[in-house]
């Protein structure tokens, strides 16, 4: 009978080992897991966690309540608002304006011996852009919660660009100006015009400068930067002011290579495209006001920030007046304008037409509010709808010189409120609610500038800047009514909307 095997003992002792270890080691930390996530004591490891709304929506109660607010419902007295262009006039045109640009493009692939066949470009009544159009009228460029003007700003983040060209004013320029004379190299011609594939153009104006640098104070208005993030700016604050004279803007990250080299027909601005010895993507403007490429601008490395204005339409459909600003800068280092050294300088103006009846100089004094509030010294001339006449709306274009010094309130820009001391009482009543904390403009503007893709757009200082100016405004009115009367400063308007008590502002003086 054969005797024990030795050997046995040792294999029992290595399985009991690797039933140790497997149990150590994977069992019963899994086991631990399960007991743990069912014991009474911690239901929260059961319950999923609540859901956080994002900070857009947790910020959105402010400027809701303020377009609800019975200020920003009150129907204009005159009834249903005038249109600026009839819709069957206008779509014929532009029906003829995109058969036009399909046959330019074709003969222009044709040129390149392109072989493969181009799509051509729809024209859609229903674009974003045209409803824009068709909205405009005499009480503003859009209606008060315009689905068109929503629907506008997302087309132009999202819409692919299908051409790019310079403007209509660079390219008069274009070869008829002398560098070595020009004083203000700032850019403030370096833009673009984009078309999109639905047949829109928007203008774009790329960052000059980063959001938390401030103009020197040593720089004259004339040759400050062009900031992309103040064009941006200045549509949100004219639409919370309620005036509705900006046109539609929103920031995108364009490619540059993509978005504008690769589509546009133009030979002069490709030939200004080149790479930076940072391998960026950069381009110049050609000749005016900057002839050099130590004034480019430069993708990351393709990749640039930039604000887009819709376009207006068209001047053979909707002739505009650009007309001199009566408070106009001088644009010398040394020379000043007679409203500068005349406090009297308003009974001037209000000897001339149309500054002596209408509402045209109530305007003016909307403008230079609007203007006080983003730092804009450079308005120089405004510009006019003709259909709507000497008592139309002024549009405010060409914010890019604004937000340039928080630090600094230029209170020569409120002349036309401080010497003709006068204002609409709407308007009044409206920086009035902006000041009480409920609505208060930094937060409702904070808020809304959230809404766009390049959220932060304005520093901290600049939005505690917009509440610092708007207490002057209202002191500079307050001086006016101590010294006139609120009969003689407050312009009524308009019909005053019914309020709660709650809600109703008062003239306080």
């Amino acid at each position: 009978m054969p005797g024990p095997r030795r050997d046995r003992p040792a294999v029992l002792l290595l399985l009991g080992a690797l039933l140790a270890a497997d149990l150590y080691f994977h069992l019963w930390p899994r086991a631990r897991r399960e007991l743990a996530a069912g014991a009474p004591g911690c239901p929260c490891r059961r319950r999923p966690a609540p859901a956080v709304p994002p900070p857009r929506a947790r910020a959105a109660s402010a400027l809701r309540r303020l377009f609800a607010h019975p200020l920003y419902r009150a129907a204009a007295p005159r009834g249903p608002a005038e249109p600026l262009l009839g819709a069957r006039e206008a779509l014929r045109y532009y029906r003829r304006k995109a058969a036009r640009w399909n046959r330019r493009h074709k003969l222009y692939r044709e040129e390149l011996n392109l072989t493969s066949p181009a799509a051509l470009l729809p024209l859609r009544p229903e674009a974003s852009w045209l409803q824009f159009h068709l909205g405009i009228s005499r009480d503003g460029l859009y209606p008060r919660s315009s689905p068109a003007v929503s629907r506008l700003l997302r087309d132009m983040q999202d819409f692919t660009t299908i051409s790019a060209d310079y403007s209509q004013d660079e390219k008069a320029l274009l070869g008829a100006c002398d560098c070595s004379q020009i004083v203000k190299p700032s850019g403030v011609h370096l833009k673009l015009v984009l078309r999109f594939q639905d047949f829109g153009k928007a203008m774009f104006k790329p960052m000059r400068q980063k959001r938390d640098e401030e103009t020197p104070e040593d720089f004259f208005y004339f040759v400050d930067f062009q900031r992309h993030n103040a064009e941006i700016a200045a549509f949100h604050l004219d639409r919370i002011l309620d005036f509705r004279r900006v046109p539609p803007t929103v920031g995108r990250l364009i490619n540059v290579t993509k978005e504008i080299l690769e589509v546009t027909k133009n030979e002069i601005l490709q030939s200004v495209f080149f790479i930076s010895p940072a391998s960026n993507v950069c381009f110049f403007a050609k000749c005016p006001y900057m002839c050099k490429t130590e004034y480019a601008v430069c993708g990351n490395p393709h990749l640039l920030e930039g604000s887009l204005s819709a376009f207006l339409p068209s001047l053979n459909l909707a002739p505009r007046l650009s007309i001199p600003n009566p408070w106009i800068r001088s644009y010398s280092f040394d020379g000043k304008e007679e409203w500068e050294v005349n406090p009297l300088y308003c009974n001037t103006v209000r000897e001339i037409y149309p500054y002596s009846n209408g509402n045209r100089l109530l305007n003016i004094v909307d403008m230079a509010i609007f203007d006080f509030l983003i730092g804009n010294m450079d308005r120089h001339h405004y510009e006019m709808f003709t259909k709507f006449g000497d008592d139309g709306f002024l549009l405010h274009l060409d914010n890019a010189r604004g937000f340039g010094r928080h630090s600094h309130d230029e209170t020569s820009i409120l002349a036309p409120l401080s010497q003709c001391c006068i204002i609409k009482r709407t308007t009044l009543l409206r920086l009035q609610l902006l000041a009480e904390p409920e609505y208060r403009l930094s937060d409702v503007m904070r808020e809304s500038l959230l809404q766009d893709l390049l959220a932060p757009v304005l520093t901290e200082p600049h939005l505690l800047a917009l509440d610092r100016r708007l207490q002057l405004i209202l002191k500079a009115v307050r001086k006016c009514i101590d010294t006139y009367g609120e009969v003689k400063v407050v312009a009524n308007d308009t019909m005053q909307p019914e309020a709660p008590a709650s809600d109703k502002v008062k003239l306080t003086t």
